[in-house]
């Protein structure tokens, strides 16, 4: 059988690439396609080192791990070491499927002419079946987070929150948002997002009413005495979302928050408020949003 390293080489970039870029989705994190090519890339090109030389170095599992980390670290730049084991963890899962999904495919399609040589899926399959099975194991592996997560009931994930806020307690519900990994940049503490309709008896409304031109820097709508007492205290937050890939909130330190959960009560100390001026669903079920960070 004649294998041709440059075709290993496209095929591994190709998947690699697709399970990067599924991770990235179900992560929700920001997309760089030039990122996930060479994360890409990398995983390709130690494909074609184990092939060839089979070192029982290139095959131990810490070499694999590292290799993971590497490629997750390249295709995301998550310097935060907890948001980087998350990054890999749903890495590994997706390749499962994915991985799972693509040979079973490839595998009915000409199992006659297909066989595992050097730890790679050899034969004499067309790039016909290798597409099908890329594109039903691309289906596949969105479809099964989707469900998932769908097992996970709303309910479950909505609980009673108490914030407090100079010196007063605003209470409210709050889901528990798991793709929600967001924190101020400078103090690294986690943010609780939360409709700033539930604000105006803790923080002047010329803030709250003017939260977009605050964001641009524009404070001609501000009176003195307000920027004196809080310009310092607010904090401006980076965020993306499949739907906006930079976004700004504006945010404010809160001094305590106590979350409700089934089986106990949490207490935070340190939690920043994350004010966002529009509603979070249209029949109120909750208004705020907590990350797994926070529990």
């Amino acid at each position: 059988m004649t294998i041709y390293l440059d075709v290993i080489f496209l095929e591994n970039i190709v998947i690699n690439y697709i399970i990067l870029y599924v991770t990235g989705l179900i992560s929700k994190s920001i997309i760089n396609q030039k990122k996930i090519l060479l994360g890409a890339t990398i995983g390709a090109i130690y494909s074609i080192i184990y092939y060839l030389l089979r070192l029982k170095i290139y095959s131990s599992f810490i070499i694999k791990i590292i290799l993971s980390i590497v490629i997750i670290y390249v295709a995301f730049n998550s310097n935060n070491f907890k948001e980087l084991l998350k990054k890999v963890l749903l890495f590994y899962l997706t390749s499962f499927v994915f991985g799972g999904a693509a040979i079973a495919i490839i595998y009915m399609a000409n199992s006659q002419n297909i066989t595992i040589l050097n730890g790679v899926l050899v034969g004499s399959y067309t790039l016909k079946t290798i597409l099908i099975g890329i594109i039903v194991a691309y289906f596949t592996t969105i479809i099964a987070f989707k469900i998932l997560k769908a097992k996970i009931s709303k309910k479950d994930l909505i609980c009673d929150i108490s914030i407090t806020l100079n010196n007063k307690e605003i209470k409210t519900k709050a889901m528990i948002d798991t793709g929600n990994l967001l924190k101020e940049p400078i103090t690294n503490l986690p943010v609780i997002v939360m409709e700033h309709i539930l604000l105006y008896d803790v923080i002047p409304k010329e803030i709250l009413d003017n939260i977009n031109e605050l964001l641009g820097g524009d404070f001609k709508n501000i009176p003195e005495s307000i920027k004196e007492e809080y310009l310092s205290k607010l904090k401006v937050i980076p965020y993306s979302s499949l739907g906006k890939q930079n976004g700004m909130l504006l945010g404010i330190k809160g001094e305590n928050l106590i979350v409700n959960l089934k089986e106990e009560t949490k207490k935070i100390d340190k939690i920043i408020i994350g004010i966002y001026n529009k509603s979070l669903t249209k029949k109120g079920e909750y208004r705020s949003l907590l990350s797994l960070d926070v529990i």
